[in-house]
């Protein structure tokens, strides 16, 4: 659907909001609906010309949730639940957008919302009390309250290959996908990647193009989605319990009910109970499988019987056995890295026209002008797709020059990883709030219960602050200390910093290895910041 309302062909806007709010995708959408319900004035700016956020920007082909539909949806209200039908387990990026756009047209949320337009800077004014913020458009306007809603997974990073200026043909990013589509019908194509959105990927453009070159660093765990069309008696059921199956997410720790926590441990399991609690779930698809006992994240030796489990149900889905072991994963435990969900992505590199190159043993020297230089050797193709990820959770962020008491830059702060209250705030730079931010649950979480959680916390904060006629509210630097402390500690009990994985930054370079999200679960971080807000907002400093 076509952006209205503000547009970014209307006049560059100056003036004082009660709140901005940058981004429109799910964080932005619901944090815009809570705050004009306070009666606040707000504007929303969005780089896009649409709402949409990840949705809007990842069209790449196979582009689905990994989060089941019927569970991936706003959870707030009865109405729109009820006027809205998925169609299959795992939704596609188009249906996913059209959902958002159904959710902006109920709510009528474009008119507060400026598209095709980047905020490029915030600064705290002191004496003011207000942020001032600027955006590519020239628009400069003020607000007391300034909420990031930028993304966890929304700052593509293209890797800096040596001659990828030269390269005749066309290039594309899974993260940037031409709204128009792209034809690889007859084309040669190369992938590099095989994360999530190379593994989706890949199977789609195989379909399409004469020949496929995949190029892998890292082989990734990926298990069958299991994606099907809905049957009418699940999408009926769901109408009906929604509500409260949204309730009963918040008591989990992955924000997802579509399968059960299994927390006896594998030392009090048979093998044969293992074994068949691994088959169950790989049958059922999606992320159950991590779920199997209480410790397959927690110890080496409990983790070892799950990927092995994986990884020889993953070497019986290629028929070419030497592929195959290129293809399994041995450098990491399963579930550390994101885990991938495919629809016939093994499968797929027994076709005559799909090749497998392994660049961690002969890394990519360059881009030439007709292809991939790899080991000496020139593969020569007529498109490159970078299937590379993002900067995650901190680059969208840290792309905006946000300064705070005393002129104090955010990257800075950040320089050797990110550190806040709660994921929430960050100390020194009052009036800040972040959806999802680092040190929150955010990607290791079903998202849209992490934002619901995020969004109601923080418009319950600003009617507090509102009514009570209270300036500031920021995080003090004593509880930010202690919350990244807690933040590092539970992640060193689990088996995830064992993995140079994007949770870590680590597809970025130079960036800091500091392992990002909340570990504790989205039920346990719940009921902290519940706490924290009946305690008056215990560790936040309030400005009278």
């Amino acid at each position: 659907m076509a952006a209205q309302g503000e547009g970014a062909l209307a006049r560059a806007e100056s003036g004082q909001f009660d709140a901005v709010i940058v981004g429109a995708g799910f964080a932005g959408m619901y944090m815009l609906h809570r705050l004009r319900a306070l009666g606040l004035k707000v504007r929303v700016y969005e780089a896009g010309e649409g709402v949409g956020g990840t949705w809007y920007w990842n069209r790449y082909p196979g582009a689905r949730c990994d989060v089941e539909s019927l569970e991936y949806q706003y959870g707030f209200s009865d109405e729109i639940q009820r006027g809205w039908n998925w169609s299959e387990r795992y939704a596609a990026q188009p249906e996913i957008l059209r959902y958002q756009n159904y959710v902006a047209d109920k709510l009528d949320l474009r008119r507060d919302i400026r598209f095709e337009t980047r905020v490029i800077s915030a600064a705290y004014d002191e004496p003011a009390g207000l942020w001032a913020v600027e955006t590519d458009k020239g628009d400069r306007v003020s607000a007391r309250f300034c909420i990031m809603a930028t993304g966890c997974l929304s700052a593509a990073r293209v890797p800096d290959f040596k001659g990828l200026e030269d390269f005749e043909g066309d290039w594309y990013h899974t993260g940037g996908w031409p709204h128009e589509g792209v034809d690889f019908t007859g084309k040669r194509v190369a992938v590099v990647g095989t994360g999530s959105s190379g593994i989706q990927s890949i199977p789609v453009i195989a379909a399409q193009a004469k020949h496929v070159t995949v190029f892998q660093r890292t082989a990734n765990f990926t298990l069958p989605a299991g994606n099907r069309p809905l049957k009418p008696e699940e999408i009926a059921r769901s109408k009906e319990t929604l509500l409260e199956d949204r309730r009963h997410a918040r008591e989990t720790p992955g924000g997802i009910i579509c399968f059960e926590y299994n927390e006896t441990l594998a030392e009090e399991m048979t093998p044969e109970a293992i074994a068949n609690e691994l088959e169950t779930r790989w049958n059922q698809g999606g992320f159950a499988f991590l779920g199997a006992y209480g410790d397959l994240m927690a110890t080496h030796e409990a983790n070892h019987i799950a990927a092995e489990f994986a990884r020889a149900k993953m070497r019986a889905s290629v028929k070419n056995k030497e592929v195959a072991e290129k293809l399994l994963p041995f450098d990491h435990p399963v579930g550390v890295k994101r885990l991938c969900l495919d629809t016939n992505y093994l499968q797929t590199f027994d076709e005559s026209h799909v090749d497998l190159v392994d660049i961690r043993e002969k890394p990519i020297e360059r881009i030439s002008k007709k292809g991939v230089v790899c080991g000496g050797k020139e593969y020569e193709v007529d498109a490159i797709v970078f299937a590379t990820g993002f900067d995650a959770m901190t680059g969208a962020l840290l792309s905006i020059d946000i300064k705070g008491r005393g002129g104090a830059a955010l990257r800075e702060k950040w320089a050797a990883g990110p550190r806040t209250y709660l994921g929430l705030g960050s100390a020194g730079f009052p009036n800040l709030f972040f959806i999802t931010g680092p040190g929150s649950p955010s990607v290791l979480s079903n998202m849209i219960v992490s934002i619901e959680q995020h969004v109601d916390w923080i418009a319950d904060c600003v009617k507090r602050l509102t009514e009570g006629n209270i300036r500031s509210i920021e995080a003090t630097k004593e509880a930010e200390d202690e919350w990244v402390a807690h933040v590092n500690e539970l992640a060193s009990e689990t088996l995830y910093p064992q993995a140079n994985s994007w949770y870590m930054g680590a597809n970025i370079p130079g960036k800091p290895r500091v392992f990002m999200p909340y570990t504790g679960g989205v039920n346990v971080y719940g009921e902290k910041i519940a706490e924290v807000a009946a305690a008056d907002y215990e560790g936040f400093q309030l400005g009278a």
